[in-house]
């Protein structure tokens, strides 16, 4: 399982490193909602969480499911924006190499940033808030549920499973999305007042001069050893055509689409360890967001638990159920739909996975949520932590 990125023609030069002020408050805003992901930033967390005001508190629990379960695409809006590049409209970006005016670029400040989402139009941005109800629409395209009364109300149908304030941030956003994107607008400038400003100042310099050794190793050793140092999972195929990044989830994306405009962006996270994110959307040009630096973990677990867990996930079809889990709790109805197999495979897979200790189960009403149990994970090692959060 992969995803890959068509990169057939695509001049180097439209390969960039730049930074994004939102992309990496989307970021800040999963490991406050998942600390259990990003032990390195544990003491960072706390303090943050614990200097909120109860009224922002509230309304980042009002939509964290845009950064908890899923990264919404409603982080890097640059890349849905059609762009073009030429030799008087090209400037110079974080990373100095030319950035891609008419929204190719991410922008300079978060208020730049947030202007560009203000642009994507109301099918985009809809689609990409609703990413943690319709994940198996993701790679599809085609209309929104704006548009698509089938993909309306199955978007309804599975918000309902998630709990009622997703229900209600669902109805809200179908009902009214230029009401959503200022409600979300606000929030996002309320969290730089409140601390992304300060965290955005203190990591700035390591993500510009992240984004400037990148760019210089691609110029001058190419693509193959340029994202070699980026991350272990991603390579290029000896002609050049095609990215692949390891990962357990599968999807496509095109460098080389005219209609939004050819190009490839990375971005470095310094709250990102250990996801490697990729924008495939389709109609939507590629990004991969990448961390900077990885934390130590903690040793193994007991040699029996261990030969437990090993053993549970000797199934791909367990891994990929971990994957899931990890991002969020779900409801065995939820699983079934994801995976298409029958609730009582997904029972049996569950049960093993608990036996093992991986994962945790709670009730909500009268659904039954199954998480995986990040820190049992964490014990087995590094390699197996990122390959399920990547």
């Amino acid at each position: 399982m992969s995803v890959t990125i068509d990169i057939s023609g695509l001049p180097q030069e439209r390969i960039v490193f730049e930074i994004s002020p939102l992309a990496e408050l989307g970021m800040a805003l999963h490991a406050l909602a998942e600390p259990g992901h990003h032990p390195a930033l544990h003491g960072w967390a706390t303090a943050t969480s614990a200097g909120l005001k109860p009224d922002l508190a509230d309304r980042l629990c009002e939509a964290d499911f845009l950064w908890r379960q899923t990264f919404s695409d409603v982080f890097m809006p640059f890349a849905g924006l059609a762009s073009a590049v030429s030799a008087a409209s090209a400037t110079s970006g974080a990373s100095g190499a030319p950035t891609i005016s008419g929204g190719g670029a991410p922008g300079a400040t978060l208020a730049e940033d947030l202007d560009l989402l203000d642009r994507l139009d109301d099918e985009r941005f809809v689609s990409a808030a609703l990413e943690f109800v319709c994940s198996s629409d993701y790679t599809e395209g085609g209309p929104s549920a704006l548009l698509d009364p089938r993909r309306r109300d199955r978007a309804l149908e599975l918000a309902t499973l998630r709990g009622p304030r997703q229900l209600d941030f669902t109805r809200r956003l179908l009902r009214d999305p230029t009401g959503v994107r200022a409600w979300l607008r606000r929030l996002f400038e309320d969290c730089d007042r409140a601390f992304f400003a300060d965290t955005w100042a203190r990591v700035l310099p390591t993500l510009a001069a992240d984004a400037r050794h990148k760019t210089e190793l691609l110029r001058r050793k190419g693509l193959a050893d340029a994202l070699r140092a980026v991350s272990p999972a991603l390579t290029v195929d000896e002609e050049h055509t095609r990215i692949t990044a390891d990962k357990l989830g599968e999807g496509r994306a095109t460098a080389v689409d005219r209609a939004v405009g050819a190009g490839l962006t990375l971005l470095p996270s310094s709250h990102g360890w250990p996801h490697l994110m990729v924008l495939h959307a389709p109609g939507w040009r590629p990004v991969i967001h990448y961390p900077v630096g990885s934390p130590s973990l903690p040793g193994a677990a007991p040699v029996e638990l261990l030969q437990r867990r090993m053993a549970a996930l000797s199934h791909p079809l367990r891994m990929r159920l971990c994957r899931h889990l990890a991002r969020a709790p779900y409801t065995t109805s939820e699983l079934v739909e994801s995976f298409g197999i029958t609730a009582p495979e997904v029972s049996r897979h569950l049960g093993v996975l608990k036996r093992a200790q991986l994962v945790s189960t709670r009730r909500r009403g009268r659904y039954v949520l199954h998480q995986l149990d990040v820190g049992a994970v964490a014990r087995l090692g590094s390699d197996f932590l990122e390959t399920v959060l990547r």
